[in-house]
């Protein structure tokens, strides 16, 4: 069975460290706020000028005047600081974000990722992603491994337009975790319940595969 959105959450919150400052990008990525592991310290930073962001807000809890870059509500921990864009932009710019969580439309085998435009499609544009790939060494996209149409978003090479060449290195879909190096997918990890098989099918770059693929923990 695939991932649901909060299990891909919880699987990329496992990859968060202590005292890491951490870019969460618009969809799946933002859900990694509801699941920083129990006595972590982790800062969350946002493109529109937020550092400390807590998990999402309960009806009571609400704020309509803080938001994160997607517009969505949320809340601030201890510590957090709120400024300007341009300031917060000049900390991903300086490579101040330890890690950045991405979604993405593909990635391929060179670790290359397309993520803000479909020729034909109105799409919401390119946010901060190619400031964040090129400022974070450490990036982790997590996004479905096939379209609604079936086909994969793991490719020998991207055929939209790139957000940023070379720079990804793991990627969490909702069928598996798996690696990016030397020219090459590396399965590390499967989803619950899904086979090898299934995940060879649906990853179009090439893939190797361990004699043994553990299942995720949850």
């Amino acid at each position: 069975m695939s991932l649901t959105r909060e299990q891909l959450a919880m699987r990329v919150a496992r990859e968060l460290e202590d005292g890491f400052y951490v870019n969460l990008g618009i969809g799946i990525p933002t859900l990694v706020a509801n699941y920083v592991p129990k006595g972590m310290d982790v800062m969350l930073q946002s493109e529109n000028g937020l550092l400390g962001m807590g998990p999402f807000p309960t009806e009571a809890e609400v704020d309509a005047d803080l938001i994160n870059a997607g517009k969505q509500t949320v809340t601030t921990i201890p510590g957090s600081s709120i400024f300007s864009s341009a300031e917060s932009f000049a900390m991903i710019r300086g490579g101040h974000v330890d890690l950045t969580v991405l979604g993405a439309f593909e990635v391929d085998v060179m670790g290359n990722i397309a993520s803000y435009m479909i020729p034909g499609k109105l799409i919401k544009g390119m946010g901060g992603a190619m400031d964040l790939v090129a400022g974070a060494d450490n990036i982790i996209v997590t996004m479905t491994h096939a379209s609604k149409n079936g086909d994969s978003k793991l490719l020998p090479q991207c055929t939209l337009p790139l957000t940023g060449a070379g720079c990804i290195n793991k990627v969490v879909t909702d069928l598996a975790y798996v690696e990016i190096a030397d020219g090459k997918f590396w399965l590390k990890e499967r989803a619950p319940g899904v086979s090898v098989d299934e995940i060879v099918k649906l990853t179009a770059g090439e893939l190797v595969v361990p004699e043994v693929v553990p299942e995720m923990e949850f």
